[in-house]
């Protein structure tokens, strides 16, 4: 009996199944067939390319990122190297304070290394398209692109250097238009002057209507 109720089942399974299949083999195809159709930018916008560097909101050309390392990491094929920039040089001011601090007997207070990055390359042939390093970026500087048209002849077009081509985005970025200023409130209409009606030859006008 058991064995009975247990055909039953796997039988409403498969009909059940049959009928999620038949539903979407009924429902239009959404696969685009390039090049003889063009991708349009909503279906390029679910596309998950080559990962990029998210630039800051008040400066775009620099990047989001402090070279933390932990992207380096978190990548399980080494596609990616990251270098921190360098320690500025002290100025003449900073030297002068630093030794008068060592003379005093004091710890100098150096200049402290910029929390950015030197040079971030990545190369795109051996990038797996995991998402480790995106999700391990504690400052969100790390994306996807939606870059669907990407061409090469050889594997070293795939190396790119992140930094520079944030810059050449940034800098191909039209500049918003700014909001045009306000038109300033008319000035209230003062009530014309009377015209005084012109005297007959003869008549003298007052000096107050002079």
């Amino acid at each position: 009996m058991a064995s009975i109720f247990r055909t039953i089942a796997d039988l409403w399974s498969l009909v059940v199944g049959l009928g999620i299949t038949g539903r979407e083999f009924c429902k239009p195809g959404v696969t685009v067939h390039y090049p003889r159709a063009e991708v349009t930018p909503e279906a390029a916008a679910s596309f998950r390319g080559p990962i990029e560097l998210i630039g800051l909101d008040r400066e775009p050309s620099k990047p989001k990122c402090i070279a933390c390392m932990l992207c380096v990491s978190a990548c399980p094929s080494n596609c990616i190297s990251v270098t921190r920039a360098p320690t500025p040089k002290p100025t003449p001011e900073e030297l002068k304070a630093m030794a008068e601090a060592e003379a005093r007997g004091e710890k100098p207070k150096k200049p402290a290394p910029p929390k950015a990055p030197g040079t971030w390359i990545y190369d795109f042939s051996l990038c797996s398209l995991c998402g480790s390093c995106v999700e391990a970026c504690p400052v969100d500087s790390i994306g996807f692109s939606h870059d669907i048209y990407m061409v090469g002849t050889k594997r070293e077009d795939f190396v790119f250097d992140q930094l520079a081509r944030l810059a050449r985005k940034a800098a191909a970025r039209k500049p918003e238009p700014k909001p045009a200023a306000k038109a300033a409130p008319e000035a209230a209409t003062a009530p014309a002057a009377p015209v005084a009606a012109p005297s007959e030859p003869g008549t003298a006008t007052p000096a107050s209507e002079a």
